[in-house]
């Protein structure tokens, strides 16, 4: 397999098939473009509780498998909002940690499955949902990133903390809790609500200039109602 990230505002992974019986895996509605030579199948990967738990954390309760039937079949995934597209080779980094969203497509050696966060405070009161995503296996997995990615590689100890709309994944040695923002003034003055993620290194981080919830946000206020 053969991919190449295509445009700078709204990206898009292309994908060209080596060999006939490679196949490559997105959310339902994910596909943009395609050449002949490849076929769908719409289905519940890894069965109805993993389904189930994808829906949770974001995601399609189908999946949609798209299989090359011969060698040069050519596929591309188009990311939904304007941004960037990150190829990560999960064998390589042990698995990653995502927000709901992120994923848009992998390859079918890639598992996508759902990641409880350690402290119940996460889920309530983190803005990204109790249900995070769990990306690990072999091969490669492409990411969307909101505006533009921002990578930290923490020390063992080192502590960043972040607005969670802005987390995209982390590496599985990060720890991931919620703090909440101290001094009232700041609670109802301060514009950032009431709580931020607290990532502890080791490992890498991955963060993104935009936090589309909060875009959208600020546009549906704009918009005139009656």
């Amino acid at each position: 397999m053969r991919y190449e990230v295509l445009g700078d505002t709204m990206p898009a992974v292309e994908v060209v098939f080596d060999t006939a019986g490679e196949s490559m895996y997105t959310q339902s509605g994910g596909m943009a473009w395609m050449s002949e030579g490849i076929a769908m199948d719409s289905n519940m990967k890894g069965g109805l509780g993993k389904s189930i738990g994808r829906m949770f954390s974001g995601e399609s309760l189908f999946m949609a498998t798209y299989k090359a039937e011969r060698p040069g079949a050519m596929i591309a995934f188009a990311s939904t909002v304007a941004g960037e597209v990150l190829p990560v080779d999960v064998g390589l980094t042990g698995g990653m940690i995502c927000q709901k969203g992120a994923f848009l497509c992998a390859q079918e050696s890639v598992t996508l499955s759902v990641a409880l966060t350690k402290k119940l405070s996460a889920g309530l009161f983190g803005g990204e949902g109790f249900i995070l995503q769990d990306i690990s296996g072999k091969g490669m997995v492409f990411l969307e990133i909101d505006g533009n990615k921002v990578e930290k590689n923490l020390a063992p100890g080192e502590v960043i903390k972040v607005d969670t709309g802005n987390v995209v994944a982390f590496e599985k040695s990060v720890k991931y809790e919620i703090e909440t923002v101290k001094g009232l003034k700041n609670i109802f003055f301060g514009g950032e609500g009431l709580f931020l993620t607290k990532l502890t290194g080791p490992g890498r981080v991955i963060l993104q200039t935009q936090n589309f919830n909060e875009f959208a946000g600020r546009i549906i206020k704009m918009i005139p109602s009656r």
